[in-house]
């Protein structure tokens, strides 16, 4: 049995983001898990994109496809206006509320 391989398939996120309520949940959890680091956000908001059409999705943002890769790359540093924009060609609103034990 040493020698034996198992055939394993490459996992994307982007892959399981199916519905709205999917991608409002993953970026949920994303917001929760590293909404304190900028680039684990934008890459996030690029799984999204990429489970979305890509260049559409740059058109409705008013960017280029591959100015929107960049931005969105784990590389990337988009500006705040950038993933405002993005936000809004994928139908998502960006909300603040007072975190638990804040005034």
């Amino acid at each position: 049995m040493a020698g034996r391989k198992i055939a394993l398939s490459r996992y994307d996120t982007a892959d399981y983001l199916k519905t709205e309520q999917d991608i409002a949940r993953y970026l949920d959890a994303v917001m929760a898990e590293g909404g304190d680091d900028p680039a684990y956000v934008a890459h996030a908001l690029g799984v999204v994109a990429r489970a979305r059409n890509m260049s559409q999705l740059a058109r409705a943002a008013g960017m280029t496809r591959e100015g929107l890769y960049k931005a969105l790359s784990r590389e990337g540093n988009p500006s705040f206006a950038t993933v405002l924009k993005v936000a809004k060609a994928l139908g998502l609103e960006v909300h603040f509320k007072p975190t638990a034990g804040k005034a």
